[in-house]
């Protein structure tokens, strides 16, 4: 991995990719969705602080445990600008998620305790079937396209 030397405090997007393992490509993504920024040149060339090197990380991160992209952009947000977020600025943050993520837990210990006996059973029926029709309330009394076609009918 390339060194920067401390008396630089910008970076341009191959040495901020280089350093971060994210692609160019995700680095304009990022930003044009408002989770990274940058200044331009007069050669209009990006420039990004190195702070970003940070945020890209802490990025990388949240969306290796599913956080969605908006939900990180509303985080980062938070964070003070041009200075390296510190500990304290994550912990707070990722506490937040914590909850999010418990849920996700366990919806996806459910999923493998159903997965079993969905296996085993082989129907995949959309009435019954607790992962095709999840938390479904109204398919006791309807199935799917009654209740669309009762709709249309209204």
């Amino acid at each position: 991995m390339p060194q920067i030397p401390q008396k630089i405090h910008e970076l341009t997007v191959g040495q901020l990719s280089a350093r971060s393992g994210a692609a160019v490509s995700a680095l304009h993504f990022y930003e044009a969705k408002g989770l990274i920024s940058s200044r331009r040149t007069s050669g209009n060339q990006r420039r990004y602080h190195r702070d970003t090197l940070r945020r890209v990380a802490f990025v990388r991160a949240a969306q290796r445990v599913g956080i969605p992209l908006a939900t990180i952009r509303d985080a980062l947000a938070e964070l003070p600008e041009e200075r390296t977020p510190t500990h304290e600025d994550w912990a707070r943050l990722s506490h937040v998620w914590r909850a999010e993520l418990d849920e996700r837990i366990n919806q996806l210990h459910r999923l493998r305790d159903h997965l079993t006996d969905c296996i085993g059973c082989g129907c995949l029926s959309l009435e019954t079937c607790v992962l095709s029709n999840p938390d479904d309330t109204v398919g006791a009394s309807l199935t799917g396209s009654r209740l669309m076609g009762a709709r249309r009918r209204e």
